[in-house]
């Protein structure tokens, strides 16, 4: 496991100056759309999706929709650019080399206060995959129960969630340990906590520890973003409102169809990242079905992509509170509800 990768993964962008670097691109380029034809003569718009990272369980939707054709029913010739540690997707959506990319509500109201005119159209997962893990047999069932433990977190913690656990759940900055993307620490000591991402410490630390840790979701403890989520372009939904509307609509019916039978992404998945295996896979969306990453919330009855003002609100307040963002960012500049929410 690289966990430099998975750091980098995880970190917020440094908003400044790539802003400064897309406007250069964006004045060069603009929005353009382009089309391809198919052998039967069908003309397709040509979209470029940026995922977040290296194609694994959690991007399965997007990849599904390309391997069961349903992009192709909606119009669309879609190519799905990787993600990874070299690659900054803000940057790449703002000058305009993607038309659209895998974000997460907490970098997009970071956005706003960086004058990033990105916006989220629609959300696909209901809960952002950040995790503690703890060694089992040590009383440990909720975040209170973390109270004088030591805790293994990265710098971006200190950004994101961290905060909003010492507002909400006491936790204190003497408990904090930096975490150097080893699982060797939190090995060597049976009272220790580190951070992890769902799909990937648990795995980890069960395969070469040989025990299943305890597991808390951040989700379930206040903190509440939308992840996975498709941003664009103010200018695209400007410009282009019915291409955005498709890819949305496309993407959604392509994680319906993913959750149902993800044999046709997966194949695809394992084409794209020859080091994702089977196992890896199967254990992704195990865990985003029993964590119900996809389907809670708002998703259990309205469907999933479906995003709510009040649901960004209360994000955005909680993290006022713990001091993350200022209180005068307008939190609405970060999302759309044009696009989702038809049934509602």
């Amino acid at each position: 496991m690289n966990y430099a990768r998975l750091f980098q993964r995880r970190r917020f962008l440094q908003y400044g100056a790539l802003f400064l670097a897309s406007n250069v691109i964006t004045a060069c380029g603009g929005t353009q759309t382009t089309t391809t034809t198919t052998p039967d003569g069908q003309e397709l718009d040509s979209v470029t999706f940026g995922t977040n990272w290296y194609a694994q369980a959690e991007h399965g939707g997007f990849y599904q929709a390309i391997a069961e054709g349903i992009y192709e029913k909606y119009g669309l010739d879609v190519k799905i650019e990787m993600g990874g540690p070299q690659v900054n997707g803000t940057q790449l959506l703002m000058g305009g080399a993607i038309d659209f990319y895998m974000g997460s509500g907490a970098d997009a109201l970071q956005a706003v206060e960086e004058n990033i005119p990105k916006v989220t159209v629609a959300a696909i997962f209901q809960k952002d995959p950040q995790v503690l893990i703890a060694h089992p047999d040590q009383g440990i069932e909720t975040i209170e129960d973390l109270e004088g433990k030591p805790i293994y977190v990265s710098a971006s913690a200190n950004t994101t969630y961290w905060p909003l656990l010492k507002s909400q759940h006491g936790l204190t900055d003497e408990q904090k340990r930096p975490y150097n993307f080893s699982i060797g620490p939190f090995l060597a000591d049976e009272s220790a906590v580190q951070q992890g991402y769902l799909s990937s410490e648990p795995h980890t630390i069960e395969k070469e520890a040989g025990f299943e840790p305890q597991v808390l979701l951040l989700a379930d403890y206040g903190y509440t973003p939308y992840s996975t989520t498709i941003e664009t372009r103010q200018d695209l939904i400007d410009s282009n409102p019915d291409l955005v509307q498709r890819f949305v609509d496309a993407s959604i019916e392509g994680w319906n169809s993913y959750l149902e039978n993800p044999a046709p992404a997966n194949e695809l998945i394992k084409a794209a990242n020859p080091e994702m295996t089977d196992e890896l896979l199967d254990y992704g969306l195990t865990k985003i079905k029993e964590y119900e990453l996809i389907t809670s919330g708002d998703a259990a009855t309205k469907g999933i992509g479906i995003m709510t003002d009040e649901r960004w609100q209360a994000f955005f307040d909680s993290m006022v509170e713990a001091g993350v963002y200022d209180a005068d960012t307008d939190y609405q500049k970060a999302f759309t509800l044009q696009f989702v929410n038809k049934d509602s």
